[in-house]
């Protein structure tokens, strides 16, 4: 499952890494919104909510939907600006009909292939659907929709002051120390551009981002199967320390497709595909398989002491070991005539987190 961008005859300069102050402060609500994602900034979130007044922590509630679930795709640009509020300029020249349904998009929970259908403003079928759907979520998204439809100027305005309000109370501060890590990485991805190539720098953004074989896409490894074109647009990629473990990407028809991604932290950190997790989950599925791999956890069997211990066929134990061993779950030795299975303990350990990492990806 992964998400595929068409980049097949784009110069070079069309693919950008450069910093977003609106994109890094999204992800920082996020946080906010969603501390569980983030244990590594739990403290910091608490610290947040526990500072913030009454009024502007009320308004994070009720906007939460355009950066909780996933981001609205205005909130993280595709032609970054040095400041926030040039950002927030940007974002108020989109016009209305586009700005609402990006938003109900991401608010209703709605597939983002359905983009360029009518919009809620002007179309009553798609209005009804926003919603219901927004109902379906809760009191505060139906009033959040509901006000949007009905006067979407003084929501967009309501919500841009609210970003602004939040620059003073904690943006511009943690701001400051998140520019300086993604300052770095932004030289470390435009050396590697220069010198290495477009496979080298993306191989440097995640383990789970790669240029296909033939360098005409980019490929993200997502619990997702889609595909979008770059075109004449190009795209970009956005450094972000509160980011972390999200890798978000923005490719619904109309918009340019950007990826922001983690800033690496110090020490190995590779990432397992979602292909990987999901051949050992469906190799954990059989009950046979899991008999198996409690006695190989007690040490090194071969096939035959497999059948024996559990009456089994050594062709049948063979055809479930061939299974465990494509999943990566274990190993094998031979000993003069016999092979002896043992189990990859720590691959088995780390597939709760494993799975965990690639869900939040």
């Amino acid at each position: 499952m992964t998400l595929r961008i068409d980049i097949g005859g784009l110069p070079p300069e069309r693919l950008r890494f450069a910093a977003s102050p609106l994109a890094e402060l999204t992800a920082m609500l996020h946080v906010l919104a969603e501390p569980g994602h983030h244990p590594q900034l739990a403290g910091w979130a608490a610290d947040v909510w526990a500072a913030l007044r009454p009024e502007l922590a009320e308004r994070l509630r009720e906007a939460e939907f355009l950066w909780r679930s996933s981001r609205a795709d205005f909130l993280v640009p595709a032609r970054p600006r040095p400041t926030l509020a040039e950002e927030l300029d940007d974002v108020d020249r989109i016009d209305d009909a586009r700005y609402v349904t990006a938003a109900l998009v991401t608010t209703c929970g709605s597939n983002r292939i359905h983009f360029g259908s009518p919009s809620p403003l002007t179309d009553a079928t798609a209005r009804e659907r926003a919603l219901d759907l927004a109902q379906a979520r809760g009191a505060l998204q139906e009033a959040f929709a509901e006000r949007l439809l009905a006067d979407p100027a003084a929501v967009r305005a309501r919500v841009r002051d609210t970003l602004e309000q939040c620059a003073g109370a904690f943006f511009d501060a943690a701001w400051s120390g998140a520019a300086v890590r993604i300052a770095s990485d932004l030289r470390l991805k435009h050396d590697l551009l220069k010198r290495q190539g477009l496979g080298a720098a993306l191989a440097s953004v995640s383990g789970a981002v790669a240029l296909a074989p033939g360098g005409d896409r980019i490929v993200v490894d997502k619990l997702q199967d889609s595909a979008t074109a770059a075109r004449d647009d190009g795209v970009t990629f956005i450094p972000s320390v509160f980011g972390r473990p999200h890798l978000v990407a923005v490719h619904a028809p109309g918009w340019r497709p950007v990826v922001q991604y983690p800033v690496a932290e110090p020490g190995p950190s590779e990432q397992v595909p979602m292909e990987t997790v999901t051949l050992r989950l469906e190799a954990l599925a059989h009950p046979v398989r899991l008999r198996l791999l409690r006695t190989l956890a007690r040490g090194p069997h071969t096939t035959v002491e497999l059948a024996h211990a559990w009456e089994l066929s050594p062709p049948e134990v063979s055809r479930h070991l061939a299974v465990l061993r494509r999943a990566g779950l274990l190993t094998s030795q031979r000993y003069g005539r016999y092979v002896r299975y043992t189990l990859n303990a720590p691959d088995l350990t780390s597939l709760g987190s494993d799975l965990l990492a690639a869900v939040l990806r």
